[in-house]
């Protein structure tokens, strides 16, 4: 019995492997996906064949290195129907859905405008369900859908079911996953925006294809999402790295989540406005500053405007004191800047450089390239994507269990 366990196993990890590199490559011959996952030839074709008839996947025309000479092979890739899955981000006063295809191509998208703040803590449950049975219909009745992810701003259990805090509600300990898949009868996961960010990076073509990368939303809230030797950090308790939340000045300016001195209260940009607009560091932060307001403040900086570039300098510091107190704990990483307060990076940079020089850490971050991306939403709305592709492809593809009742495997 042990034998057959460990064979087991063995059968699963392969097939996971396979999985893995066709999501990650697109179109693979049996050559290329030996070479990718170093199984052998048979193994593959073996794999190959039983994921072929429980249409996992489908022969296509192959474009890996392996094809470039001789007749072309036959490849595989993700057969799209396969699967579907749906991925929400849950911020201020807006709700957006997206159903994805097995190969993670948007079957649908939208958009719903939501008073977050103001709404009871069923009513926003129902609110953000509710959405999600409508985008789920307009996907057609053969969208499959196997897994749900909801990406919200704030703090979430370890587990992905609750949310346990968040500005953009007064109330708390939400359980979000138990009302959704009550509600449609999916496997759900509630997931930190910010890890989203970091799940969707790791994944991306390019330079971020590696084990470790950092993602930092500067926005109207700052956080922080971390890939970390390959895994995607999370606590015991909780979404994690509350970059945002760390202290920078014990007893300093008023934050958002009701304590003084955070990083946030300093480089969010209710913070860069307050400080611009000359407001008294204890003054409640404003509930919403927009994009805009926030490019006319970095327009009047540029201009010489003195309070505007006080606010700038005093949120590069923030950032790069809390880059340093993070590096001398790990090494330093790719770090990316997200988000609408990315618009005057070149304000905030210098200061955040110089504070991280005098850090401990910062011996050795002082020549990392930050790379920024102004739109956060489509990376979170890619993030949430891809981490229910993988929950699918490792649950229930990789064990073989093809079937369409997964209701006893929520989680």
């Amino acid at each position: 019995m042990n034998i057959g366990v460990r064979l087991d196993d063995l059968r699963r990890r392969n097939r996971a492997l396979v999985i893995a590199a066709m999501r990650r490559h697109d179109h693979l011959s049996r050559t290329g996906l030996a070479a990718t996952t170093g199984l052998s030839h048979s193994t593959i074709s073996s794999i190959a064949a039983d994921l072929m008839q429980e249409g996992v996947i489908a022969e296509t025309t192959a474009n890996d290195a392996a094809t470039r000479r001789g007749r072309p092979q036959v490849a595989m890739a993700l057969r799209p129907a396969a699967a579907s899955v749906a991925a929400g981000v849950l911020s201020l006063n807006s709700l957006t859905i997206a159903v994805l295809d097995y190969k993670g191509d948007i079957l649908t998208a939208g958009h719903r405008r939501i008073e977050t703040l103001a709404l009871s803590a069923n009513t926003l449950a129902t609110e953000v369900s509710s959405f999600m049975t409508n985008q789920i219909a307009n996907a057609g009745a053969d969208s499959r859908v196997r897994r749900i992810t909801l990406a919200v701003q704030g703090t979430t259990d370890a587990g992905g079911r609750i949310l346990r805090w968040s500005p953009i509600t007064p109330n708390e300990d939400l359980p979000l996953a138990d009302h959704l898949e009550k509600t449609l009868n999916i496997p759900t996961t509630i997931q930190n925006d910010c890890n989203m960010m970091a799940e969707a990076l790791r994944w991306r073509p390019g330079p971020h294809q590696h084990s470790d990368v950092i993602a930092i939303l500067l926005a109207h809230g700052i956080g922080m999402g971390m890939i970390s030797k390959g895994e995607l950090f999370t606590g015991t308790r909780s979404s994690g790295a509350e970059f945002g939340h760390m202290n920078h000045i014990p007893g300093g300016a008023s934050c958002r989540c009701g304590k003084r001195g955070c990083v946030e209260a300093y480089s969010g940009s209710y913070a860069i406005w307050r400080r611009a607009n000359g407001l008294d560091d204890s003054e409640p932060p404003a509930a919403d500053i927009s994009p805009h307001e926030i490019n006319a403040l970095a327009i009047r900086a540029r201009n010489g405007d003195m309070s505007a570039q006080a606010a700038f300098t005093e949120a590069g510091q923030a950032v790069g004191y809390a880059l340093g107190n993070l590096f001398a704990l790990i090494d330093p990483a790719p770090v990316v800047f997200v988000g609408s307060g990315t618009q005057a990076f070149d304000l905030i940079e210098p200061h955040l450089r110089e504070a991280l020089s005098r850090t401990a850490g910062g011996e050795h971050g002082a020549g990392l390239v930050y790379e920024t991306i102004a739109n956060d939403e489509p990376l979170i709305q890619a993030g949430g994507a891809m981490l229910a592709l993988r929950w699918v492809d490792d649950e229930i593809f990789a064990p073989g269990e093809h079937r369409t009742d997964y209701s006893s495997r929520m989680a």
